[in-house]
């Protein structure tokens, strides 16, 4: 059993869970991430980013969308409840050194699983660049942490209420045309996101790393679940990532094979929606 420390909504999907796991806390390292289960026997298995990490106090942070039934139950939790099972650290950590300039690009959600690793690019002496994505103003999470790490920050809204109002690749291409351009790109979003942010470094043959989020049952990469091809040969997303190189990824591939449950994820999550409001109901009820 893992206890909720402390929960705060971020946004109007987005939670952010400070959880005790010391074990995990010890051991993370940017990059790496858990598999969180609400259920003894048959729950559902989802993969979560470790967005941070204290050791001294034993806990470790997850940042979470609800997207799903799962993903909104979590999101039901109070401040002393807790999570059945929290697996990890799993995954290759981020490779992190001292390479000059790197630009963190983050889209929506993917934003906190950028933190630790902007941090550890930080840290290791480079000059990060972080650009951050969201639709609109409400939805920019860590902006406030992001700036205390960035030597330079660019936000990017689809609908302008925030920075410039353009696609993250906008600002991305800028950066790359520069003298001279930056040694290494880091991103994190949505799969279509790293497609053309992979896509828009190409030509300027700025090495790109993208960090992957499939769908994991086991996360020891028994289950064949989480396979991608990258460079025409098939890696498994929990043990050999979940960081690839982006120029190699066949994201096409990868974004079929994540809508194959589209259909069951939406009616679970809606049935799960309408049980959630009639127990409320009832619990109000006289």
């Amino acid at each position: 059993m893992n206890k909720i420390i402390k929960k705060t909504q971020l946004s109007s999907d987005v939670f952010q869970l400070r959880v005790a796991a010391p074990l995990i806390a010890e051991e993370r390292k940017p990059g790496q991430f858990v598999i969180l289960q609400l259920d003894n026997e048959f729950g559902e298995r989802i993969p979560l980013t470790i967005a941070d990490a204290d050791q001294k106090a034993g806990s470790i942070t997850l940042i979470f969308q609800v997207v799903g039934k799962t993903t909104r139950r979590l999101a039901a939790l109070k401040e002393g409840e807790n999570i059945v099972s929290i697996l990890g650290p799993l995954g290759q950590p981020t490779h992190i050194e001292k390479v000059g300039t790197v630009v963190c690009v983050g889209g929506g959600i993917g934003v906190a699983p950028l933190h630790p690793i902007a941090q550890g690019m930080k840290q290791a002496g480079n000059r990060v660049i972080i650009i951050m994505g969201a639709r609109t103003k409400d939805l920019i999470i860590l902006e406030k942490e992001m700036r205390v790490i960035a030597d330079e920050l660019i936000l990017c809204t689809d609908d302008g209420s925030a920075g410039r109002k353009c696609l993250v690749t906008e600002p991305l291409k800028e950066l790359c045309q520069r003298e001279p351009k930056p040694n290494l790109a880091v991103a994190i979003g949505p799969p279509i996101m790293m497609k053309f942010c992979a896509a828009t470094t190409r030509p300027f043959a700025v090495p790109t790393v993208v960090s992957l989020n499939t769908i994991m049952v086991d996360g020891t990469g028994m289950c064949g679940g989480c396979r991608v091809t990258v460079g025409d040969k098939t890696r498994f997303v929990c043990v050999d990532g979940p960081e690839f190189d982006g120029h190699l990824v066949d994201f096409d591939n990868m974004m079929q094979r994540l809508s194959a449950y589209k259909d069951l994820e939406k009616d679970a999550h809606h049935k799960c929606r309408m049980e959630m409001e009639i127990k409320k109901l009832k619990a109000t009820t006289p």
